[in-house]
């Protein structure tokens, strides 16, 4: 709303002004700690404790030391598949999913909305033991598999593809059942097409929150074959307690193909999650 219609046009200009900095200032609040870490990355290790944020010496030594002397393209490989495969098995599901719970009508279709919406007041740390237990039973500890299949389901992507689906037309369904299309060929051929924004906005998300995830990959693998990178970090930790400089350089890598995506894709995001009716 415009500050314009309760401030006379010299206060609107002051509280504009008060409302520009603290979002300034919580802008470098957010941007300091990456900037801080990419500095630490490219120090030495006698320099990594000092104050300047630009290092005297900068150095390609600790980048090159992580990629070599330590499995981390193996790490950056695991979770770049995993991510990938969650990602498109995810919005193969969800979509479905998404299509049924708003356009078709079954007995029940209401009450499995509300279960999966419910979901959403669970989080992970309350479900890892008997998801743990029900990985081992099904023989998927250490493997793909284990890393993959518990990760499919999210709850959020099927309840915003819900909402998207119930803000399109059904004339254009009824136009392909007079047709002679089924379900099938409507999902296909009318719904997917028309979902393409919401579900590349989905993929960005979903490929992010796998490519960062650390809990359930920590608990379900063991062998270090099988790490992603933020389990590779945290054992880093304890190798190399002293060498933040390693640390900082891991971190570094893993994080700058996520900032350039996030930037780039940041604003069909947001109007993507304004046009599902989430305002």
């Amino acid at each position: 709303m415009n500050s314009s219609v309760f401030f006379a046009p010299r206060q609107a200009t002051i509280v504009r002004g008060v409302w520009m900095a603290v979002t300034l200032v919580l802008a470098l609040m957010t941007i300091f700690p990456l900037v801080y870490m990419v500095s630490i990355a490219f120090k030495g290790q006698t320099e990594v404790f000092s104050p300047n944020l630009v290092p005297k010496a900068p150095t390609f030594g600790n980048v090159i030391y992580v990629l070599t002397e330590v499995p981390f393209l193996r790490y950056l490989a695991n979770t770049f598949f995993v991510s990938v495969v969650v990602t498109v098995l995810a919005l193969w599901f969800h979509t479905m999913a998404g299509y049924a719970l708003a356009r078709l009508r079954f007995p029940g279709r209401e009450t499995i909305f509300l279960a999966i919406f419910s979901t959403f007041l669970v989080s992970l740390p309350v479900i890892i033991v008997p998801l743990f237990i029900l990985v081992r039973w099904m023989g998927m500890l250490n493997t793909y598999a284990g890393l993959i299949v518990p990760a499919i389901f999210n709850a959020f992507g099927i309840f915003l593809l819900r909402q998207y689906y119930l803000s399109l037309p059904r004339e254009l369904e009824e136009a392909a059942l007079i047709d002679g299309a089924g379900y099938w060929r409507i999902y296909w051929s009318v719904i997917l097409p028309l979902s393409r924004p919401i579900v590349a906005s989905l993929a960005i998300l979903f490929f992010l929150a796998n490519w960062n995830s650390f809990l359930w990959p920590l608990t379900v693998a063991s062998d270090s074959s099988l790490w992603v990178v933020q389990v590779g970090i945290a054992n880093f930790k304890s190798q190399y307690s002293a060498s933040w400089n390693y640390i900082m350089a891991a971190s570094t890598i893993v994080a700058a193909p996520m900032l350039v995506i996030f930037v780039i894709f940041q604003r069909q995001i947001m109007e993507s999650i304004k046009t599902s009716g989430l305002k």
